[in-house]
């Protein structure tokens, strides 16, 4: 049965998945880069954005590198909220934007990105972004029949991941804990109470200070929602 997985969800020692004040020039608005300097320089993440021949041999190896490199293996459709996709809220006024990637976007599969206000699809690259008002459940079976028999990846912000685990969708779920104090942005855990029972655990440490936790489903709630 296909999967859905988060992966390199990265939250501040004080809970934040995202800074304060998202923009065009800031993505991750007050936190700047600072939630993923561990993800930046690795070479899955240079190879994702790179073409091959020009990103081979490029890039830091071991601990961060397999986490993030594990986000592409396996997956052949992403669910992202409007918010990832760029800056924009309330109606499409501008709909010349194309997201953060430029004409070459890492994903190279269909992507739905949800949101409230009606816009036609688009196709950039290899990636075909569709754009959706969708429950979670809906959102995953849409998804999944366009991933091909494969896993989907559950790129974020974090109040969609937040949505999809409280609706218990969500099967694999990877947080990198990061060492800095943010104070203040979006939240990952509030209304989450309890979410640890559901899961196995695993926890990796990196020389970089960040901290890798692997979530999986446990077998005792094998029982999905979706089944």
């Amino acid at each position: 049965m296909t999967k859905l997985r988060v992966h390199n969800i990265a939250v501040s020692l004080d809970g934040f998945a995202t800074g304060e004040g998202q923009s065009l020039e800031t993505p991750f608005g007050h936190a700047g880069q600072r939630l993923m300097d561990w993800f930046f320089p690795t070479h899955a993440f240079v190879d994702a954005l790179g073409h091959a021949a020009e990103s081979k041999g490029t890039g830091t190896r071991g601990v961060d590198d397999a986490f993030a490199a594990a986000s592409w293996q396996g997956i052949g459709a992403e669910i992202m909220g409007r918010r990832k996709f760029g800056p924009q809220q309330g109606p499409w006024e501008d709909e010349s934007w194309r997201g953060w990637w430029g004409e070459e976007p890492p994903f190279r599969t269909p992507v739905v990105v949800l949101t409230h206000h009606a816009r036609p699809d688009i196709t950039v690259g290899e990636t075909t972004f569709l754009f959706r008002e969708l429950s979670p459940a809906d959102a995953l079976a849409l998804a999944s029949h366009h991933a091909g028999g494969l896993d989907v990846r559950l790129g974020g912000g974090p109040t969609v991941v937040r949505e999809f685990l409280d609706a218990d969708l969500v099967d694999h779920l990877h947080i990198v804990v990061v060492p800095i104090i943010l104070g203040r942005g979006v939240r990952l855990w509030d209304g989450l109470e309890s979410l640890e029972t559901r899961f196995d655990i695993e926890v990796t440490a990196s020389p970089s200070g960040v901290v890798h936790y692997v979530w999986t489903r446990s077998a005792g709630n094998r029982d999905s929602v979706r089944d």
